[in-house]
């Protein structure tokens, strides 16, 4: 467990990834924290075990990185697991056999497939809705112990308003657990907004580099943390030490990043919106003025991550195939550029009709944008759809 305290954060967030909280105060004074490898911790004698016992209970570059992730939160505790999954796992398992959960439809696949596929064997139930917007008193249950959101949701990236729904949730004796992925906690924070839980896949923005596979758990209630860490240390997914190291040094340029993958978002949506063979381009706040509101509202930009439908006469395949530069993969928030078809990989989980309903169809691709020059970018997407459009048969005279 990494914890902060909030008169510490004097620093704006962009010193704050580079430097941490405290400053300076490194025993070694080194520049970088040390990469503590070691498994087990030598007893000081019989009666005291000193500050570390074993790895999976904690370890001083984890507790390095949860103090950081902590503090670029505003949050007094995080906690650092192997995956998003694990981190979102470890929540779950707050609940018990005859609890109730809300949780919107759009969601990322594997959440989805826990909900449906790991909730019933341990007689949770939960209720999906397409539109968390118009979530109201009357859809809650007397055993209703939580809710859950993404804003903006993958891949779909519709928008939530986070406040409306804790108050709706607290009103009712139930928390909010946001998945806040996308936004990071640069640009969107869920705890002062009035979450309960902030969970995130920190292999995505955090990391930025696709080279480490980690999540977090962030929460300023204190008996959700107790628990938390009862969890964590018996369920025993922690984040490891190298990627503990992997994770601040990535953290470091996470608003350098951010700043020119959000540049680079803003010139692609421009292009494929007048781009032949594209139907429709999804953003937060595309679906309605309503979720646009919402979005200015609650975050402080729209993130990196775009989804895009191709019209009928392109060969969806063919335009994979024919990217250059850009990457056919799972993932996202790396400083490459991913484009990935949602239905048969992220949210392959999904029943085809409920894919439908939240307006993922074999049409539709994601598009993680990275860091590279933006023209680049424009070009190779553009260049792949042109080259797909399928050759219309000539009129026989």
């Amino acid at each position: 467990m990494g914890c902060t305290n909030h008169d510490d954060q004097k620093l704006q967030f962009d010193s704050l990834v580079v430097q941490g909280v405290p400053a300076r105060k490194n025993e070694y004074g080194s520049i970088m924290p040390p990469i503590f490898l070691s498994s087990t911790y030598r007893f000081e004698d019989i009666d005291n075990q000193g500050p570390y016992e074993y790895v999976r209970t904690q370890n001083p570059t984890r507790q390095k990185a949860e103090n950081l992730i902590a503090t670029l939160e505003g949050a007094k505790f995080a906690f650092g697991f192997s995956s998003g999954m694990a981190a979102l796992t470890t929540v779950f398992e707050a609940f018990n056999p005859g609890d109730h959960i809300i949780s919107s439809a759009n969601i990322y696949g594997g959440t989805y497939r826990y909900f449906t596929d790991f909730f019933p064997k341990k007689k949770i139930d939960c209720d999906f809705y397409y539109d968390l917007n118009q979530l109201k008193a009357s859809d809650f249950k007397p055993n209703t112990k939580a809710v859950f959101l993404e804003s903006p949701a993958n891949p779909t990236l519709r928008v939530v308003d986070i406040a409306r729904i804790a108050k709706l949730a607290h009103d009712h004796g139930a928390i909010l657990i946001v998945d806040n992925t996308f936004m990071t906690s640069y640009l969107q924070k869920p705890l002062q907004l009035g979450a309960d839980v902030v969970a995130y896949s920190a292999t995505k923005y955090y990391g930025g580099h696709a080279d480490l596979c980690a999540g977090f758990i962030v929460t300023d209630r204190q008996d959700l943390a107790e628990q938390f860490q009862d969890y964590q240390n018996t369920l025993g997914a922690t984040i490891s030490p190298f990627d503990s190291y992997t994770l601040i040094r990535g953290t470091k340029t996470l608003s350098l990043r951010l700043d020119r993958q959000m540049e680079n978002v803003k010139a692609v949506t421009e292009a494929l919106q007048t781009q032949e063979g594209v139907a429709k381009v999804y953003f937060p706040g595309s679906f309605s003025e309503e979720e646009a509101a919402i979005q200015a509202k609650q975050a402080r930009g729209n993130g990196a991550v775009l989804s895009f439908e191709v019209t009928p006469d392109v060969d969806l395949k063919a335009f994979f195939n024919n990217l250059q530069m850009i990457d056919l993969a799972v993932s996202l928030g790396g400083v490459e550029s991913l484009v990935c078809r949602p239905a048969t990989m992220t949210h392959e989980p999904y029943p085809r009709n409920d894919l439908e309903k939240i307006g993922v169809g074999d049409n539709m691709v994601r598009f993680s944008v990275g860091i590279e020059n933006k023209n680049d970018i424009i070009h190779d997407v553009t260049q792949a759809l042109t080259s797909s459009l399928k050759r219309r048969a000539s009129k026989v005279v």
